[in-house]
């Protein structure tokens, strides 16, 4: 067997390898993507036990004082007046007091830190100080010993021990109030983090299927140069091998990382907002990949066709749409753009827009000067107020702009949101 023989099927396992490459890329960004998410979720679980924690701690701290309160409160009362009725509060404070301290410290635990360990133990050593102060007096005055009674009272010892008493609870209640400001500046930082990233991730998805159809054009020009006239048929027939091959695994691994994703916040249903717009956003790649086949030069896919494709999963009669244009065949690489931001543009309208108002949509496009226009109208009873912040679907509009080489024009009015999508026409 000759060298002749064997140039093909090198050339055919380079493609392969490349396609296997940038597998990997789309699937290590993707699962970088869920980290992302699960690390944000996490946060999220972290602040919310702690928040139940901080508030189950300030309450028993609370308890304490008021315990102790009550019971001074009741002790004074009995002095003055003599009578035993009057102890009710003291009795009460001092069954509540023991109870609380050892809720307190089943809490705090082994995680707490040296200076909680130390006022914990400060907070039991003063409220057993102030209380058998209190029992000292309560015993004197039932043995009628009033003015001793009165004279212990007015010591300072009690009054230092209360005073100290509050000053350790509202050191403690700081602490904890801190630690729970750190927990929810975590949970924000995440949280900033995942919508910056994701954007990231998603860009890389789109050259990477670019660069994935590149490189079966070019193993398909490899072919038809090195091969006879003869043999030009057999070029093709692996080249378009090589494509379905490639759209079989990219498929396949889509819909492997969409059951990741569902399956992951199955039993976490303070995700399944987040979950279900990243599973959202992943099925619009998948349905602009869908609509694709061929090179990223040739056109095709008809415009009308990635229209309708979009818009299916919630076009009824509930649900009308206006659709209008002349045949316009794009290309690969400005299919899966547009596909996004049609994605973007439907989903606000079921959640946000005319859809969810009992509204219309119109939309049509056209080609002047070179460039194809299409116009997104949406008719519908709103305030006209644009979106107070910018979400991450209009990064992402903002970059499928780049990718398009156009602009994106949005405009919010009384009678809804009107959309201008304006790039390039290229022709095959």
């Amino acid at each position: 067997m000759g060298p002749g023989t064997l140039t093909p099927r090198l050339r055919l396992r380079r493609p392969r390898t490349g396609n296997l490459v940038i597998l990997g890329v789309i699937a290590f960004t993707l699962l970088a993507g869920l980290f992302l998410v699960f690390q944000t979720i996490e946060a999220e679980r972290a602040e919310r036990r702690q928040v139940r924690e901080t508030s189950e701690i300030l309450l028993e701290l609370r308890n304490v004082t008021r315990a102790a309160l009550n019971a001074e409160t009741g002790q004074r009362g009995y002095l003055l007046t003599l009578d035993r009725r009057y102890l009710e509060p003291y009795h009460v404070g001092r069954e509540q007091v023991r109870p609380a301290l050892a809720r307190l410290r089943e809490l705090l635990g082994d995680d707490a830190s040296p200076r909680q360990q130390e006022l914990l133990d400060e907070i039991d050593t003063l409220a057993e100080t102030k209380f058998a102060e209190m029992e000292a007096v309560v015993a004197l005055v039932d043995r009628r010993r009033v003015i001793e009674a009165r004279r212990q009272l007015l010591d300072d010892e009690g009054a230092e021990a209360m005073a100290r008493l509050r000053r350790a609870t509202r050191e403690m209640e700081a602490i904890e109030n801190r630690i729970l400001v750190a927990a929810a500046t975590e949970t924000a930082r995440a949280e900033g983090r995942v919508l910056p990233l994701l954007g990231g991730i998603l860009l890389v998805l789109l050259v990477t299927l670019a660069l994935g159809y590149r490189l079966v054009t070019r193993a398909a020009h490899a072919e038809a140069e090195a091969e006879q006239a003869a043999a030009l048929g057999e070029a093709r027939d692996r080249a378009d091998l090589l494509a379905r091959e490639l759209n079989h695994r990219v498929k396949n691994l889509f819909a492997v990382i969409l059951a990741i994703v569902r399956m992951s916040g199955k039993d976490a249903p303070e995700a399944r907002p987040v979950i279900e717009r990243i599973s959202d956003r992943i099925h619009a790649l998948l349905t602009a990949h869908d609509v694709t086949q061929g090179t990223l030069e040739r056109p095709v896919a008809s415009l009308r066709t990635l229209v309708e494709t979009t818009l299916a999963p919630y076009r009824s009669e509930k649900l009308p749409a206006e659709i209008e244009g002349p045949d316009i065949e794009l290309p690969a690489r400005q299919v899966t753009p547009l596909g996004l931001v049609l994605h973007e543009l439907t989903t606000n309208a079921v959640k946000y827009g005319a859809w969810s108002r009992g509204g219309t949509i119109a939309i049509a496009w056209r080609v002047d000067d070179g460039m194809i226009a299409i116009d997104w109208r949406e008719r519908c009873e709103c305030d006209g107020k644009p979106p107070e912040r910018t979400g991450f679907g209009s990064l992402l509009m903002t970059s499928a702009a780049r990718q398009l080489r156009g602009e994106i024009d949005r405009r919010f009015g009384p009678g809804g949101v009107e959309v201008t999508i304006a790039f390039p026409h290229a022709a095959g």
